[in-house]
């Protein structure tokens, strides 16, 4: 059998000659969209990600162990890296440097031949001449044969040629650049947004040392995981009880990598990432299929076999309680879409498939305390399921005997376009009153909530369906939950959180933000859920009356009106009349909203786990660490 291991390890001497060229860059800027997603905040950090994955590129080569980014002052960024540096030598075809074409030319670099790159995160992505060609000025550094040459760039044009700065004996390459104003909506990066996808870069490619540093607020984190995928597992469990050491398999089959990490704890949330070439596939695709339906079949087999439960477990149920990450590793991977958020090679999931059905039978078969635990947690949830399902039916026979399925609480708007429709959830009666009074009948609905929602965190849910206001809320919004979510029969398109500004609103506020993101997050990701603003104080003299929502604005208030003024603070939306309601917090003329946004998934999920979960000692931790930043407490 022929040997393939000197066509698969990347060539020490990476050089002009392993530059291929596809196509110029004169659609980027004209269409922008088309090549990273949108010219808002996605896109802005797209241009970033790309810079990012040459290095991790580089990494995955075996040749560079630090990056640095490092967010500056004026919507500058800078990427560094100590891989090999960018080839500088002349391309005979072009008669330019190899890293001009590589930051001129659309789909120009090593990646298109195997001898310099195995994998490639960026093989079918724009790569770094977007970048290039959506900022307002970019700065290339490259230490390479000794020397240190520099050139510089404005909306992807050469300012000038490549010049030689000085010498050096390291190698690696620095991106310095300023995305263009004129093509991005959003020029400020977010510090969190970026810090997300290092870690999660970080935690894919154990023993690589990452460093993000903001100057604007001197903010600072390192990453670097010896553990890999173990280690990013393990942290996903960081606040919840593990109960069992992490499972890891690491197979190689068909020239695909496989590596899976899988640790089941005791909430009854899952919590899975996929990955392939270093791509986070937030949809999925054949790797994570595979995952699943392996996972289903080989515990049922074990149960089947050892006759432990007549209860056949669905997907569902041996995924409760589970954390996993899938990475591939694919020499042609087939995403769909430009944006690689689907890995489409079909002979994947046949690959995954194989891996998990004998490394987890294996261990199923060796580890019978843990395999029994694992399986009586599944159990269990279907039993809850099965529970729910009832339940669900129940309220829906309910629902249909009593005036139609909506709940009698809801008072819905006349309008039924979804786009032009919102539903305000609001805190308590008397609030709910007001808003029914105060409202705009034809495209606002009100739904009143009685007291404190289930907190979903600690509950399966069979608890959840037999909770009155979670039923109303889920009936109301239309598009169910869990593996009958539809977003597409979302009966609103704005659905408004409305609590009162003291800590029962608060908390309030925040168990109905832990039941969207665990049984709704696509509403979230959709931007379809907001928080109301209501004003805290009413500043009134003679016949003048200012409506004021942050202490800020209220010293500048009283600075403005002198003497002879009398303050209201606002305790709780009750307090308010339909008018005031209208007037302050539901007029779209004149109301400030939130919307809700997922920057980072698992720092969003440890936040979620950490305040509504069952463990006390990080909630403790977590309120320790940051209560200097609460101001202004009402108790």
């Amino acid at each position: 059998m022929e040997s393939t291991e000197n066509k698969e390890k990347p060539k020490e001497d990476y050089n002009a000659d392993d530059i291929k060229v596809m196509e110029g860059l004169s659609a980027v800027r004209k269409r922008p969209a088309m090549y990273i997603g949108d010219t808002a905040l996605t896109g802005l950090h797209h241009i970033v990600y790309e810079v990012v994955d040459n290095a991790i590129d580089e990494a995955m080569a075996g040749f560079c162990k630090n990056i640095n980014v490092t967010i500056l002052e004026d919507s500058k960024i800078s990427v560094s890296d100590d891989g090999r540096g960018i080839p500088t030598e002349i391309m005979p075809k072009f008669n330019k440097p190899a890293v001009e074409i590589v930051l001129t030319k659309l789909h120009a670099g090593g990646k298109f031949e195997k001898n310099a790159y195995k994998v490639s995160g960026g093989l079918h992505g724009v790569g770094i001449s977007c970048t290039n060609a959506l900022s307002k000025e970019l700065k290339v550094e490259v230490k390479r044969n000794r020397k240190i040459h520099t050139q510089t760039y404005e909306k992807g044009i050469p300012k000038e040629d490549l010049k030689t700065e000085g010498e050096t004996n390291e190698t690696g390459t620095k991106i310095t650049f300023i995305p263009d104003e004129e093509i991005f909506s959003e020029t400020t990066f977010h510090f969190d947004i970026l810090a997300n996808r290092l870690r999660e870069l970080a935690f894919l490619n154990r023993g690589i040392k990452i460093i993000i540093e903001d100057k604007r607020t001197d903010k600072k984190q390192e990453f670097f995981y010896e553990g890999g995928i173990k280690s990013f597992v393990e942290f996903l469990n960081n606040s919840k009880h593990p109960m069992h050491n992490v499972i890891y398999f690491q197979k190689e089959k068909d020239h695909c990598e496989v590596e899976i990490a899988m640790q089941y704890n005791e909430s009854f949330q899952e919590n899975i990432f996929s990955f392939a070439n270093n791509i986070n596939t937030i949809e999925g695709g054949t790797h994570l299929s595979g995952f699943k339906t392996a996972l289903t079949r080989t515990i049922n087999n074990y149960i089947e076999k050892n006759k432990l439960s007549d209860i056949k477990l669905s997907s569902e149920d041996v995924r409760e309680g589970l954390a996993a990450v899938i990475s591939v590793k694919v020499i042609e991977p087939q995403f769909e879409g430009q944006t690689k958020a689907k890995l489409g090679n079909s002979e994947v999931k046949g690959i995954v498939d194989s891996i998990i059905n004998t490394e987890l039978g294996h261990f199923l078969e060796e580890n019978p305390q843990i395999t029994r635990s694992i399986i009586n947690k599944s159990v269990n949830a279907a039993k809850a399921r099965e529970a729910a399902r009832k339940a669900r039916e129940l309220t829906r026979r309910k629902g249909a005997l009593n005036h139609g399925s909506l709940p009698g609480k809801l008072s819905d708007c006349s309008n039924r376009d979804p786009t032009k429709c919102e539903i305000y959830i609001v805190e308590g009666d008397s609030a709910g009153g007001s808003a029914k009074q105060g409202r705009n009948r034809e495209f606002q609905a009100i739904l009143p909530l009685k007291g404190k929602i289930l907190n979903v965190e600690k509950a399966r849910l069979d608890k959840m369906f037999q909770n009155q206001e979670i039923t109303a809320m889920i009936t109301a919004i239309g598009t169910g939950i869990m593996e009958e979510f539809n977003i597409e029969k979302a009966r609103y398109h704005k659905i408004i959180i409305m609590t009162d500004a003291d800590v029962d609103g608060a908390h309030i506020r925040t168990l109905l933000l832990t039941f969207f993101y665990r049984y709704m997050l696509p509403l979230i990701e959709a931007g379809y859920i907001y928080i109301a603003q209501p004003p805290l104080y009413k500043v009134k003299k003679g016949k003048e009356e200012v409506y004021v929502y942050n202490d800020e604005k209220l010293s500048k208030v009283k600075e403005d009106m002198g003497k002879d003024f009398h303050i209201q603070r606002y305790k709780g939306l009750g307090e308010m009349n339909p008018r005031q309601l209208w007037d302050t917090t539901m007029d779209p003329s004149n109301r400030v909203l939130l919307r809700v946004t997922l920057e980072d998934a698992v720092k969003a999920d440890e936040i979620f786990s950490i305040l509504m979960g069952d463990q006390v000692e990080p909630r403790r931790k977590f309120i320790e660490e940051h209560a200097k930043e609460v101001v202004n407490l009402d108790v």
